[in-house]
């Protein structure tokens, strides 16, 4: 990815399904969605879509925004299942 510009579809965790919820909340780059709130993000879906997200959605927008805000993240930290844990857990 050296030389050109990251793109969503770039991101570890997201895929089509994924960019589709972006399409919805009107996320179009990365540097967009480095300034999004990942809860935000996951209370609007649910109204945009008009049902209720699994919570798992949320995990993944967590992924997605720190790697969005820091493209040098540790590996493990740009997987889903890592904020999902840390949600588990409480720690902030």
């Amino acid at each position: 990815m050296a030389g050109r510009m990251l793109r969503l579809d770039d991101l570890i965790s997201i895929g089509p399904a994924m960019l589709r919820d972006f399409e919805l909340l009107g996320i179009r780059s990365v540097a967009q969605l480095a300034r999004q709130n990942p809860q935000r993000m996951y209370e609007t879906l649910g109204r945009v879509a008009g049902q209720h997200q699994d919570i798992c959605v949320l995990d993944v927008f967590c992924a997605a925004v720190a790697q969005a805000k820091n493209p040098r993240l540790p590996a493990r930290q740009c997987e889903w299942s890592y904020w999902s844990k840390k949600r588990k857990t409480g720690k902030k």
